[in-house]
């Protein structure tokens, strides 16, 4: 009778690598942004809150880069200091900058199952910038005017948006393209999941 083989113990597997987390705006460059744009407009930290209204704690925490901001919030305070929504939110400038899916300065709604990631700030002369938007079936995103002279281009990458001014939507399909005045009331809402749309804010 011959010894019996001893018993191979199982190798671990590999795990497989785990992907970051999309990554979240930091608040050291709203609290930054805000303390220049502010000072720029020369407003105190009580009336520029007024104007957007918003409270004036809440504006005091974000100059302190402390609490969350709603994507609603930073359109506030863009329009009542005049800036466009980037300018609040745009990252420092690097000679080479990459962006990976996932990746980049985001930001979601309170409204709906809306997040933005901002892909590219309007470069001197241009004015423009450029977003990767996805979004969720259950809620419209309304958004009040943004600075005057806004016009907005959009174009589906998957699933299906109803979008444009409000009482003048327009439902559209990957591919499609719409253009329309971002300075009156308009809305996006998804309707299948996992739409995304590539989204051009044009500021005059």
């Amino acid at each position: 009778m011959t010894d019996a083989e001893p018993s191979q113990s199982p190798q671990p597997q590999p795990k497989a690598p785990q992907l970051p987390p999309p990554s979240r705006l930091p608040l050291d460059w709203i609290a930054a942004s805000l303390r220049r744009e502010r000072t720029r407009a020369g407003l105190s930290l009580s009336e520029l809150a007024k104007r957007a209204g918003i409270a004036k704690s809440t504006l005091s925490q974000l100059e302190g880069a402390s609490g969350n901001p709603s994507m609603e919030t930073i359109w506030a305070l863009g329009v009542a200091l005049g800036v466009p929504f980037s300018a609040l939110v745009e990252p420092p400038v690097s000679a080479v900058r990459v962006i990976r899916a996932g990746e980049g300065p985001t930001v979601a709604s309170e409204q709906a199952p809306y997040v933005a990631t901002l892909l590219s700030a309007s470069p001197p002369g241009a004015r423009r910038d450029l977003y990767h938007l996805r979004a969720e079936p259950g809620a419209a995103r309304v958004s009040e005017p943004h600075i005057p002279g806004t016009v907005e281009h959009l174009i589906v990458s998957t699933g299906r948006v109803l979008a444009g001014p409000v009482g003048e939507t327009v439902e559209l399909e990957p591919g499609d393209y719409l253009t329309y005045r971002g300075d009156v009331p308009h809305s996006y809402e998804a309707l299948l999941p996992g739409t995304t749309f590539v989204l051009v804010m044009q500021h005059v």
